[in-house]
């Protein structure tokens, strides 16, 4: 499995795979193994396949369905199936772990939202928690307190005035929040590391194994385990995607793609050449094909798609 693999055999494997869990017949089995056997390299990809849906055998319900569901697929379903598979696919030597973090997929979390999805609940002292893209949090009100667990991903939250006397605490991996009569900002990183904007009131930040400090409105800062980053005015990027815009102030060409890439589904790729182009405005986080033409009008870059559009990479023009 160390063989390298075109991305090109991927992708018709990728195509096989949803062909054959859609209900094939004898002439559609028989003509992908006339593909298979016509070259290594689809040998490859397929033996690959074969290792993914053993993976996809061990899954919840919940997560493989969307991917391999019986149900007939609309064409929409069959792109984003296949992109979804060819993610599986180059993530299968490296592992379940892999596959698992490139699905993303909080399936078990108490409110959750998908990729380019936002959603606002209303708790049931009044507090309002509103979700970005790809984001799990977990709510556990109990007689002594209120907690909202950040399991991944990014919120906005707006306290409850309701006199509750038990305390509202937000919890991420890196420690723990305490709104006082408060309007904030939260994102959780992989990294190791939560970003907090305090927009109106203030917040206790209690890092892990660190000293706890209060962030009034308009401070934002970023915390892990043991440190709290020095604190710095509210940048209005942070909170964009509230009104549906991701703002980029000479903001590195990757890094912009990096933020994008959440909104979306499927791969958008960087060229190194292009990585520290510096691109600044006001892009759509809902319209992320208009988002990649607003960046091949305006800067000297192509967009190469492949998968239908599954799988973007910006290039240099040529």
């Amino acid at each position: 499995m160390s063989a390298a693999i075109s991305s090109t055999a991927l992708e018709q494997a990728a195509e096989w795979l949803v062909r054959l869990q859609d209900g094939a017949s004898h002439e559609d089995h028989a003509a992908c193994e006339r593909w298979r056997s016509s070259d290594p390299q689809h040998a490859l990809a397929w033996d690959r396949a074969e290792r993914l849906m053993h993976k996809l055998g061990t899954l919840p319900p919940e997560l493989a369905k969307p991917v391999l569901g019986r149900p007939s697929r609309t064409t929409a379903q069959r792109r984003a199936a296949i992109a979804r598979i060819v993610a599986g696919l180059l993530a299968v030597p490296a592992g379940w772990g892999a596959w698992r973090y490139a699905q993303n997929q909080p399936w078990s979390a108490d409110l959750h939202t998908a990729v380019g999805e936002h959603r606002t609940v209303t708790l049931a002292d009044g507090t309002s928690v509103t979700l970005n893209t790809a984001s799990a949090v977990d709510v556990r009100f109990s007689a002594t307190e209120r907690l909202i667990v950040l399991r991944n991903g990014e919120i906005l939250v707006r306290s409850g005035h309701t006199g509750d006397p038990r305390p509202l605490r937000v919890a991420s991996a890196e420690g723990m929040l305490q709104p006082l009569g408060t309007l904030f900002n939260v994102r959780h990183y992989d990294c190791g590391s939560t970003d907090l904007a305090v927009l109106e009131g203030a917040v206790l930040v209690t890092p892990a194994q660190g000293q706890p400090q209060i962030v009034n409105a308009g401070s934002q800062t970023r915390f892990n385990t043991r440190h709290i980053a020095p604190l710095r005015a509210t940048e209005p990027a942070m909170t964009a995607w509230t009104t549906g815009m991701l703002l980029a102030d000479r903001m590195r060409l990757d890094q912009l793609v990096a933020e994008l890439s959440r909104y979306r589904h499927g791969l958008v790729r960087v060229d190194p050449a292009l990585a520290t182009l510096r691109v600044s405005g006001a892009f759509p986080i809902a319209d992320s094909e208009r988002t990649l033409d607003m960046l091949v009008s305006t800067y000297p870059v192509d967009a190469v798609q492949r998968l239908r559009g599954y799988w973007v990479t910006l290039v240099p023009r040529g």
